[in-house]
């Protein structure tokens, strides 16, 4: 029997964790207890990949009455990830897998980088989408107006930081494609304002934690930033769809007779209605996915490590949630400070990756161990496949 859920001292509303206090750091705790003051919420539920996040905790899972804080979303609306099976086995590849690397770094935009033109998604089969998601773009906040342009080139693009595409094999030998990203620039710059307007809102003047400020229900200010979300996590999902196709583009050039089947397409920062104790309520997950009965869900881990395929329980002492992924378990600049490109070499061997000085905060070491995070949460998800990387892209 599973050792989780356990109650988090010193919260206020109902706060349940999927990992013990003494493996958390002491500043993500108390993040976790003043989001559990706020007046609005009902309960928060605590993934076992959660670190400290800017604002609010990653790996949080809150569900508030009447209100939302734009914070505990974060400022990549709807970041998650998306995998496709294949009908190639490792056998098929090539022992060099250097070429297929470049093919897939061609294809899509990393870091910085965009499209310098607009993806045509009519032969992606994808214009329908395109079609109704930019026709709601003069609706967004006026801030962000004058950055329609650079979205439209950033979409299908990958990113940095943490987000990756790899090409991964099952313990079967199946390859599969997976891929980690957001709402890049566009996602940021709605988010940063809507946080910006919160924390002037009256109702937020008195609250410990400005960063936690909240819009209510029955205001513009609460319209407002839930029709840029529900923009913006279009957007996100959207874009994964594209890199995607993108990416398989890429592999039937390759290999001409493969096939994809299986497919995943999940948010991880985001918001949606649910019922929960029979009252309907905003829940927001900041680095969680939903793990719904039967859902199948997506829990990547660092570059080295690769990914877990689960299937949901329908856990509803979760709010009917799991992990995001691994977790970090230092931040960016102690990898940087800790690891060398020897080290990041050596925790990625095998794998066709970059292994430089410019990746080196997302090297494996930096993360938490993911079989022990799935393990956690065997009450939550049950695993379907383990994908272990083979080719490892990163912006």
């Amino acid at each position: 029997m599973n050792e989780f859920p356990v109650p988090l001292s010193g919260a206020q509303a109902e706060t349940l964790m999927w990992a013990h206090e003494h493996e958390v750091e002491h500043a993500a705790l108390n993040q976790l207890r003043g989001i559990s003051r706020l007046p609005w919420v009902r309960g928060v539920r605590v993934m076992p990949d959660v670190h400290l996040g800017k604002g609010a905790t990653v790996g949080s899972v809150i569900a508030m009455r009447d209100a939302l804080s734009p914070s505990a979303v974060g400022v990549d609306i709807g970041c998650g990830v998306a995998a496709v099976r294949t009908s190639l086995t490792v056998e098929d590849l090539p022992d060099d897998l250097a070429p297929l690397r470049s093919a897939i770094e061609a294809a899509v935009p990393v870091g910085f980088s965009a499209h310098e033109r607009d993806v045509d998604l009519r032969p992606l089969r994808l214009a329908q989408r395109g079609t109704g998601l930019w026709r709601r773009f003069g609706d967004l906040h006026p801030g962000v107006q004058d950055r329609e342009t650079r979205a439209h080139h950033q979409l299908g693009t990958l990113g940095g930081g943490n987000h990756f595409i790899e090409v991964c094999a099952s313990t079967s030998g199946q390859v599969w494609l997976t891929l980690h990203s957001g709402s890049r620039n566009i996602g940021k710059e709605i988010a940063e304002r809507h946080i910006a307007a919160a924390k002037v809102l009256r109702h937020n003047v008195g609250l410990p934690d400005r960063d936690l400020a909240v819009f209510l229900a029955g205001t513009p200010e609460m319209d407002a930033y839930r029709r840029d979300l529900d923009w913006a996590q279009d957007y996100a999902a959207l874009s994964r769809e594209v890199m995607l196709a993108l990416l398989e583009g890429v592999l039937r050039r390759a290999f001409p007779a493969v096939v994809f089947s299986e497919r995943i397409s999940i948010h991880h920062n985001y918001v949606t209605e649910e019922v929960v104790d029979g009252e309907r309520l905003l829940v927001t997950r900041k680095g969680a996915i939903r793990a719904g009965a039967g859902t199948l869900g997506l829990i990547p881990g660092s570059m080295g490590v690769g990914s877990y395929v689960v299937r949901g329980k329908g856990d509803p002492r979760s709010y009917w949630s799991a992990s995001h992924g691994a977790g970090r378990r230092m931040s960016r600049g102690e990898a940087k400070r800790r690891f060398t490109t020897a080290d990041l070499a050596e925790q990625t061997r095998g794998v066709e990756s970059r292994k430089d000085a410019g990746v080196l905060d997302e090297a494996p070491g930096a993360y938490k161990d993911l079989a022990a995070v799935i393990a956690a949460q065997e009450d939550l998800v049950e695993v379907v496949e383990h994908l272990r990387p083979l080719v490892c892209v990163k912006g």
